[in-house]
């Protein structure tokens, strides 16, 4: 959007209407590139919100986070450029999955599909089972108490986690800076928060555990997880397999052409036959931003 906009007869136009016009000329110069719809925009914007509160609740319980996210609403979202990656990777995939539950036709898998439905509580869990049990629970806190999709605070690159503590406590201060001890125990909150960021449990980790468990069985266990509609399993191996960070293999898969699935998917060894279950999936998927042959991200209307 452009930064300074006029227009003849008001002067100064308001921010309301700065803000729609200059989305207007944005589309004017580009009407073909492909746009939010209104559910991208209102998974996004939610997840974005839960993850403010999260953030928040971190540094201090006493915040309010209702109120911080209605002034970041009204007066922009600090660092808006940093979050809007994670948080629409974090969106598509759960419109994907929603998409994969609604749309299941229970179909015969092959045998090890369930990779902890096997074990019996006289019987112990392989290290194959115990690592996919791990990614399946990290998987959960990716959602809130409701089953709305979350993005963890575990998942986030350690970047834009920082970023977003800084952005929250300055907040914060504002409200408590005339308490030099309410202050001081915010930039201790901070600085613990940090530490504590970098031992946490998250998917990444989670994939390259599964991963490991796997073995040489990698080629069967995509073909399983492919079969079963099982995205976390399929994006985990696929990141770890390719040393990815399990958010950018998430983006990177659900953005992809279909002719690049096979390249992009080729350290999972998989054929046509198998690949073919994710490109039906994908096609289903309405909005979907992809690269067309030029390079441009366009949106496909689905089927």
């Amino acid at each position: 959007m452009s930064d300074s906009l006029s227009f003849p007869g008001i002067e100064p136009p308001s921010p309301t209407l700065s803000a729609r016009l200059g989305e207007l000329a944005d589309y004017f110069a580009a009407p073909t590139a492909g746009r939010l719809t209104d559910e991208q925009r209102a998974l996004s914007l939610g997840i974005a919100r839960r993850l403010v509160a999260d953030v928040a609740a971190l540094i201090d319980p006493g915040i309010d986070a209702a109120a911080l996210w209605e002034e970041w609403l009204h007066h922009g979202v600090p660092g808006a450029a940093r979050l809007v990656g994670p948080c629409f990777a974090r969106a598509e995939e759960h419109r994907w999955r929603a998409l994969s539950t609604e749309r299941a036709v229970p179909t015969p898998v092959a045998d090890g599909a369930d990779e902890v439905g096997g074990a019996t509580p006289d019987t112990p869990m392989t290290a194959r089972e115990r690592a996919y049990l791990d990614l399946r629970i990290a998987d959960r806190r990716r959602f809130d108490a409701y089953g709305q999709p979350t993005l963890a605070i575990a998942d986030l690159d350690e970047e834009i986690f920082r970023a977003l503590l800084h952005d929250v406590a300055a907040w914060r201060l504002a409200a408590v800076s005339t308490d030099t001890g309410r202050a001081a125990s915010l930039g201790d909150a901070v600085r613990y928060a940090v530490e504590r960021h970098a031992d946490a449990p998250d998917m990444t980790a989670a994939a390259i555990s599964y991963r490991e468990a796997v073995g040489a069985a990698l080629p069967e266990a995509a073909r399983t997880a492919i079969a079963a509609h099982d995205w976390p399993a399929l994006i985990a191996l696929a990141a770890a397999a390719q040393h990815r960070r399990y958010t950018d293999m998430a983006l990177a898969l659900l953005t992809a052409e279909m002719t690049a699935l096979p390249s992009l998917l080729a350290p999972l060894r998989l054929d046509r036959e198998a690949l073919a279950p994710l490109e039906a999936s994908l096609a289903m998927l309405t909005a979907r931003a992809v690269s067309d042959a030029d390079g441009v991200t366009a949106a496909e209307t689905g089927r």
